[in-house]
């Protein structure tokens, strides 16, 4: 099931774990306020639930050995992915405009760049991207699609934005370094200090995340003035710039 609302050019927004909570919810309105058609799949998880901490990590546990996801392998791109550009493909046929914006979020983090090997992805986002979990400085993606991605980015003059946290161990600094590595200065990492990170959590993030890691979600604080309120700002702009015209590399 995809959830859409809006008016605009698509941004496809996924989901972290453990699934559509109210946070994400959230941040898929600011999207769909700033302008965008928002096209949010529901992969896994119960839509719009704040679950418990036993039904959270069992969402996890199925997502993990999912054939779908391939949470543990550094270097190979999960299947979801090519329904996810076909979801791109789709939604700029209904909506037009130059073309189509993604944030993937933790789990998910890495399906936006993997979907720039669909010509309408325009915008990738990459909040927290946490595969593989077992490799810190490895990439949720095969070697020859960094490579055709890497050639486009550079063809068409387009960026990759990512966020994490500075203490994030889902989502550790090897793994920008990673990114930085492959992409060069076509991978913008943003880095927010640890005191940013919102306090008051779910049960799901209090017992098996506990580190500041959901920058635009759960750990966003909701104030102005907030470095993760300035995170999702960006991120709004970014997608305003590349979705509106085709503007140089920003």
């Amino acid at each position: 099931m995809v959830l859409v609302a809006g008016a605009g050019p698509a941004v496809v927004v996924m989901a972290e774990m453990p699934g559509i909570s109210p946070q994400v919810a959230r941040f898929a309105r600011w999207v769909r306020d700033a302008g965008f058609s928002v096209y949010m799949p529901s992969l896994f998880g119960r839509d719009g639930a704040v679950p418990s901490a036993e039904e959270g990590a069992a969402v996890f546990r199925r997502a993990c050995v999912s054939a779908e996801f391939r949470a543990m392998a550094a270097n190979e791109t999960s299947p979801v992915t090519g329904w996810l550009r076909s979801l791109a493909r789709l939604a700029h046929g209904e909506c037009g405009g130059p073309g189509v914006g993604a944030i993937g979020m933790c789990f998910t983090g890495n399906f936006a760049l993997s979907m720039m090997l669909e010509p309408a992805m325009l915008a990738p986002v990459l909040s927290q991207p946490s595969l593989p979990l077992d490799d810190p400085a490895g990439l949720e993606i095969a070697p020859d699609e960094i490579e055709m991605i890497r050639k486009r980015l550079e063809q068409e003059d387009l960026i990759v934005m990512a966020y994490r946290f500075d203490g994030d161990r889902f989502c550790p600094a090897q793994r920008f370094a990673a990114y930085r590595q492959a992409f060069g200065d076509r991978f913008i990492g943003r880095v927010l200090p640890d005191s940013a990170a919102n306090t008051d959590l779910s049960p799901f993030f209090e017992r098996h995340v506990a580190t500041p890691h959901s920058v635009v979600t759960a750990h966003l604080i909701d104030e102005a003035g907030q470095p993760t309120i300035a995170a999702r700002d960006e991120i709004l702009t970014f997608f305003k710039l590349r979705l509106a015209s085709r503007p140089p590399s920003a």
